[in-house]
């Protein structure tokens, strides 16, 4: 792999006026004017941005090599889905510390070893945040999970083949889930 940092080299567009348009405890709606003022052109248009918290999502692996799964009911597609625990980073939390209690709270596992894979932008086109993801190793439960008052969460445990599976077959779909799944297995890869 490059370690060559890449270069962008399109021209930004500055905010000329930002309204926040809607508010919900999750996210801000902003609608912002921005002008584009290149060499050759000038453009201007309004734009609209959902503000949201940093997100983090954990792999969790039991000394047993197995994944620690949630599976919850998600209300944007009104089904049940099957994920790697998740959340948001809370204020004066950093996301390590978000994920260490998510992984508490949701699974009632804490891991003894922790490792970046990095972040990745939920959806920049519209979305101001980041997901930052985590392999927690060494998993062990220690107590009842204690979700939030509108989760509802099974825990399953899963070998790491059998997880992986699941994804490549399309049962576990949530996209930030699959972008751990991406950066753990290229994390993989260059350890062989």
């Amino acid at each position: 792999m490059s370690e060559k940092e890449f270069r962008f080299t399109i021209e930004p567009w500055s905010t000329v006026q930002e309204n926040k348009e809607y508010q919900t405890p999750i996210f801000n709606l902003f609608k912002r004017s921005m002008r584009l003022e290149a060499a050759d052109e000038q453009n201007h248009g309004e734009f609209y941005v959902l503000e949201a918290p940093e997100w983090i999502n954990v792999i969790p692996v039991t000394i047993e090599n197995e994944v620690v799964l949630v599976e919850q009911y998600r209300y944007g597609i009104e089904a049940p889905t099957l994920e790697i625990p998740g959340g948001m980073v809370d204020p004066g939390e950093s996301p390590k510390e978000s994920a260490e209690r998510e992984l508490l709270e949701e699974t009632g596992y804490r891991a003894n070893k922790w490792e970046s894979l990095g972040k990745v932008s939920a959806n920049p086109a519209i979305m101001n945040n980041f997901t930052h993801m985590y392999l927690a190793g060494g998993c062990r439960f220690e107590g009842a999970e204690n979700p939030d008052m509108h989760e509802r969460i099974n825990v399953h445990l899963l070998p790491i083949d059998d997880f992986l599976d699941r994804v490549a077959d399309g049962t576990i779909h949530h996209s930030i889930v699959v972008a751990a799944v991406a950066r753990y297995l290229l994390k993989v890869r260059r350890q062989a």
